[in-house]
């Protein structure tokens, strides 16, 4: 496994085409898929959680989350379809459980829904069959099955919210309430609604669910039965069912009701594109009201400011406490608004506002990271450019243009861009708020460009050839043309001295941006190439292309090959680093392999995409990888190591934060600023004197409300005083009126009392003559009673004897004629028992003879296959046993591949010494080179010294002649003394000066031959390491592949396999046969080499001795020389001297002169003479 992983960061995007794909978790956090994945994002904190889909998922169709937010079901399509249950409520989302369709074959399930106790979850199956699932999903165990359509798609499944067992469905043409009953699932209501196209539907109550349709119209159904339906529209028309059936007019096309969802107020349902409508129940009817209209804000830097109004609300979910609606579109977008805000401003248009970013709406074409700023630039055919900070995990700036963008490479400094749109390709500044186009090159359709490591130069493809440009000039310096087909990638090297570039010809060229050389290639006609990267040290290429696999390249050769199964691999980088590589693949998959790259495919794979990886890159820094797909999505991910720390870097990256802004734009910001000041200046004064007017006003309104406070006070006193004066004769009256009450009402009880009196006597009477009458008529009754019950009784028994009779005949000929039916249908069982059982037992018979047959023909069959096995068995014993001979002589083999291993290293350490030796020899004759080429300089100097000197000495003796002559008391005798002296001195210098020229030109001679023979010894010495490398790397990689071979010791076949393949690749024919010819010759010259070495070594220390005994010869002449000019000196101030003493100053002059030249000539010709 690799040592360095990645892990999910950062997800940018939303994956469309799943139903309900917007979901909320808590009031806080929402989850939404992306990519193959789910992400639990945090607004507030804006960060994410990751729950990664199922290995080699297909398509993801649907979510759904149940009543009390724990559990996540999401619906994929990997060989069968399949719904996957999470629980959230663990750290890691960990999976519960997989449903399936179990027997029933299901492509794919389109719709989910959780029961209100969340025990039972409901599926809907897609085409043909449209069949609806009831699980008990934590048993994993389907309740019922029933097919809800015959053609039309089912758009939304759900349960009422406090009934387990109803489901409502709704369609193309389908709106069924189902109840679960007896194991079987019945619809409880029929509705006609072929006309009609629901696109979704909401529970209302235990009976109510309104639908919304595609024409507009929302329609509430209770019970199963239509109560009303209304039109999206500003005009509100509500018809009941009876004006519905009434009317004859049509409807015109309305906007789509694509979602809705309901709330303790009411709902929130869409209106079209851009548009989401809040209705609230009225309180005297059961009926809905619009009071609420919010639509999707236009895009601040686009060029179509109603594009992004015209998106279709895919998804709408409410938060827990109904807080926030938040609303997904069809082009990935996510939106919120608070509802509380919504309502304080009834009757104004409020406007959604983005829950993360906005992000890509299409496939991301281009993607590129620079050194100086955590940013990443991206470009996408939905014609925008976005720069994403990967630190802050924020869109830092966005822009949209007229053309498609199919390429983009950031600056390294981050302050320009590169992006290759459909009609040219122009560079671009980043400026705080905007990018701004700053020059544009002819280049259509460039689908691939980058700036160099150092930023100095840009490439950029235009078709099948590379365009080189200077960033500081903007010239077309080279034109790289080779490619015979379009180029799918270029790669810079670390220096920018190379460039790498890969095509769909199958072509992998390395090029020198200096000279625009191609300097390598390989090609491969079987595969388009589609991705390629450069390692660090530029000396090996990696490529990936459509024959899926995984290629490295060096010196025009591929060394190794990773197959990837049957996925083709799309985009290929690698960390500075050198340890790992990432591979993008077509089905979305991001594989991290180690580097060196194994024998075997040994990967980590990790579901990122829903849709095949365009580009990959990694950070400067070695901290994150960043992946972009088809799918519209751009994945972050921190590269860690197994311990979970991130990469070790080399240095800390400081980024910069310069950001760059023209002069026009800072001078009108600048004026800008110093507008507002002053308007802020005119609006204080305006202020301050508006203020000093109310103030004015106010303290004249203050005093004219004190004078009518004032009035108002005096006038209510006066009012005071009149209501206390009739309140006085108001109580006085009322206690006259009470005492004539009191008066009155005694009179009154006294009347009543007594009429009472005789009125409950005549009462008393009356009672007692109905006590009476009573009597007698219930004595009466007794009496009548008690005659009708005996006569009922006389009757009853009659009736009944007779009924008796009647029953017992009735009873005895039914069960005669029971009897008989049962005896028929006894004998008809019989026989057909009878019958079965011969059938049964001649069937038994039959298939107990063919079994008998099959039996014995089985017994053959198995004998002989005993045999054969058995054969087998042996002939398996004996390939073990030759298996393991080879093992042993394959170990004999590597034992003696081992040994002579040792024995190459020996003999490498042997004579790296005697190389060692022979350069330190080297050097020290080289060092004595030096010494005898200074003395031979310093005896040229001295001869050249004594012929300076030989001319002035003769002009002297020429003049001591003379003087001699003239003075004429030197006798002949000196005087041919003195000339023969001289003759003998001037001949013996002369031969000592051709001695020397002698031995400097033989010195000279030696010198060029010693120095040729050093350069050509070190030309074999460099040959003989360059040997020694070499055998080195073949012995490391006989090593490693001997090591892998060892793994599979226990595995004869492949064992043999490896050792064959290590035999092909070490071992070739030629050297076989040529071994021992080879080694004799080897060891014969180098016998013969190591002999001349030798000769040369003995001949080049007799020629030092020889050389250090001239040298110290010449030496001593030398010191004598020194020496005797001492003496000479000596002398001459004796001599001196004895002048002075003199009288005759000429005479003893010529004397001192004589003895000087006599003692020049005896030191120069080694003699001594005594004077």
């Amino acid at each position: 496994m690799a040592t360095v992983v990645a892990q999910s960061h950062y997800i940018f995007g939303l994956r469309t085409g799943v139903r309900n794909n917007l979901l909320y978790f808590d009031e806080q956090t929402v989850i939404f898929p992306c990519g193959n994945n789910c992400v639990r994002y945090n607004i507030n904190q804006k960060c994410q959680k990751f729950i990664p889909g199922t290995e080699r998922s297909q398509d993801m169709q649907a979510l759904a989350i149940s009543t009390n937010r724990r559990y996540l079901a999401v619906s994929e399509c990997v060989e069968k379809a399949t719904i996957t249950v999470f629980d959230l409520q663990h750290e890691q989302s960990r999976k519960r459980k997989v449903l399936t369709g179990g027997e029933i074959a299901v492509d794919k399930f389109v719709c989910m829904a959780f029961s209100p106790d969340s025990k039972y979850l409901i599926g809907q199956a897609g085409g043909p069959d449209w069949t609806l699932f009831l699980w008990m999903w934590e048993k994993k165990k389907v309740m019922a099955t029933v097919k809800t359509s015959t053609d039309g798609p089912i758009n939304q499944i759900s349960f009422n919210p406090e009934d387990n067992t109803q489901i409502c469905v709704s369609g193309n043409g389908v709106f069924k309430i189902f109840r679960y009953a007896g194991e079987i699932l019945k619809q409880s209501s029929t509705f006609k609604t072929d006309t009609h196209h629901f696109l979704c539907h909401t529970w209302m109550s235990t009976e109510q669910v309104i639908a919304g349709t595609d024409a507009g119209q929302l329609m509430m159904f209770e019970s199963g039965r239509l109560r009303w339906e209304m039109n999206v529209t500003p005009a509100q028309k509500v018809y009941s069912q009876s004006e519905k059936q009434d009317s004859n007019g049509t409807f015109s096309t309305l906007p789509r009701v694509t979602a809705i969802v309901a709330y303790s107020n009411g709902f929130a349902c869409s209106a079209g594109p851009g548009t989401v409508c809040l209705f609230e129940k009225r309180e005297e009817e059961d009926q809905y009201k619009k009071t609420k209209e919010i639509k999707i804000p236009p895009e601040l830097f686009s060029n179509d400011a109603s594009s992004a109004e015209q998106q279709e609300i895919s998804t709408l979910c409410i938060s827990p406490s109904e807080e926030t609606l938040a609303a997904s579109t069809d082009r990935g977008q996510l939106y919120g608004i608070s509802l509380s805000l919504a309502e304080l401003n009834k009757g104004v248009c409020a406007q959604f506002e983005h829950l993360s970013h906005s992000s890509h709406s299409s496939v991301i074409t281009g993607l590129s990271t620079c050194i100086r700023k955590p940013l990443i630039a991206t470009c996408s055919l939905d014609r925008s450019v976005r720069i994403w900070n990967f630190e802050t995990n924020v869109l830092e700036m966005y822009k949209e243009f007229q053309e498609e963008a199919y390429s983009i490479a950031l600056h390294p400094t981050g302050l320009y861009i590169l992006v290759g749109f459909s009609d040219k390709l122009r560079l671009m500044t980043l400026l705080i708020d905007d990018i701004r186009t700053f020059k544009e090159f002819t280049v259509r359709s460039c689908r691939e460009c980058a700036f160099s490591n150092g930023g100095h130069l840009f490439a950029a493809v235009n078709g099948n050839v590379i365009n080189i440009y200077s960033t500081t000039t903007f010239e077309d310096v080279l034109n790289l043309k080779g490619h015979n087909e379009k180029v799918r990638a270029i790669a810079f090297s670390a220096e920018d001295s190379h460039l790498v570039s890969c095509g769909m010809d199958g072509a992998v060229y390395e090029w020198n941006t200096l000279t625009g050389a191609r300097e390598s290639e390989s090609v491969l006609k079987t595969c388009s190439y589609t991705g390629v990267t450069i390692s660090h040290d530029a000396k090996t290429f990696f490529a990936v292309g459509t024959d899926c696999s995984l290629k490295e390249i060096q010196d025009c050769q591929i060394l190794k090959e990773v197959r990837t199964g049957d996925v083709v691999c799309t985009t290929v980088a690698m960390s500075r680093s050198g340890r790992v590589l990432f591979v993008g693949t077509s089905t979305g998959t991001v594989r991290a392999i180690k580097y060196p790259l194994p024998l075997q495919n040994d990967w980590i794979e990790y579901q990122a995409h829903a849709g095949p990886v365009t580009k990959m890159v990694i950070t400067f820094d070695d901290q994150f990888l960043i992946t972009v797909s088809e799918d519209s999505c751009l994945f972050i991910w921190k590269i860690i190591d197994k311990e979970g720390q991130g990469l070790k870097r080399e240095k800390e990256l400081i980024y910069a934060e310069e950001i760059l802004i023209t002069k026009s734009d800072l001078e009108e910001k600048n004026k800008i600023m110093l507008d507002l000041n002053a308007r802020v200046t005119e609006l204080q004064e305006e202020n301050k004197y508006q203020l000093s007017l109310r103030d004015i006003e106010y303290k004249e309104k203050i005093n004219e409300l004190t004078e009518k406070c004032i009035q108002q006070i005096n006038s209510l006193n006066v009012l005071k005083a009149e209501k206390e004066k009739k309140q006085a004769a108001h109580v006085k009256a009322l206690s006259e009126v009470l005492e004539k009450h009191d008066k009155e009402q005694q009179d009154m009880e006294s009347s009543n009392n007594q009429k009472l009196m005789l009125e409950y006597e005549k009462y008393q009477e009356l009672q007692l003559k109905l006590h009476k009458v009573q009597q007698e008529y219930e004595q009466q009754l007794h009496s009548v009673e008690e005659s009708k019950t005996r006569a009922l009784e006389e009757m009853m028994q009659s009736y009944e004897a007779k009924l008796e009779e009647k029953m017992m005949l009735d009873e005895s000929q039914q069960k005669v004629r029971e009897f008989d039916e049962y005896i028929k249908q006894e004998e008809e069982d019989a026989d057909m028992e009878i019958h079965e059982i011969r059938i049964k037992y001649e069937q038994n018979l039959k298939e107990e003879k063919k079994a008998n047959t099959r039996l014995k023909v089985e017994l053959d069959t198995t004998t002989k296959q005993f045999h054969v096995l058995q054969r087998e068995i042996e002939n398996r014993n004996l390939e073990i046993e030759k298996l393991k001979q080879e093992v042993q002589k394959l170990q004999s083999v590597i034992k003696a591949l081992e040994n002579d291993i040792t024995g190459l290293k020996t003999a490498i350490q042997k004579r790296d010494g005697i190389i060692q030796d022979k350069e330190k020899s080297i050097y020290e004759l080289k060092k004595k080179n030096d010494t005898l080429n200074k003395t031979i300089e310093v005896m040229e100097f001295r001869a050249e010294y004594m012929e300076e000197q030989i001319e002035p000495k003769e002009n002297e003796i020429q003049e001591l002649k003379e003087q001699m002559l003239e003075v004429g008391n030197v006798s002949s005798l000196q005087a041919a003394m003195f000339y023969s002296c001289d003759k003998r001195c001037v001949f013996q210098m002369e031969v000592e000066l051709k001695e020397f020229h002698k031995t400097n030109t033989q010195l000279e001679l030696k010198i060029a031959e010693l120095t040729l023979k050093l350069k050509t010894k070190d030309k074999e010495m460099h040959k003989e390491m360059r040997k020694v490398q070499d055998i080195g790397v073949l012995v490391q990689r006989f090593k490693a592949d001997l090591h892998t071979c060892v793994e599979f010791i226990q595995d004869p076949k492949r064992l043999k396999e490896h050792i064959r393949e290590l035999y092909k690749c070490y071992v070739q024919p030629s050297d076989v046969v040529e071994k021992v010819a080879v080694d004799t010759d080897t060891q014969k010259e180098n016998h013969r080499q190591r002999e001349h070495y030798e000769k040369i070594i003995t001949t080049l220390k007799n020629q030092l001795t020889r050389d250090t005994n001239v040298f110290q010869v010449n030496n001593t002449k030398l010191m004598k020389v020194r020496e005797t000019s001492n003496n000479v000196q000596l002398m001459w101030k004796l001599v001196s001297l004895v002048s002075v003493s003199k009288t005759d100053l000429t005479i003893g002059h010529v004397q001192v002169e004589v003895c000087y030249f006599y003692c020049s000539l005896s030191l120069s010709s080694g003699l001594v003479v005594m004077i």
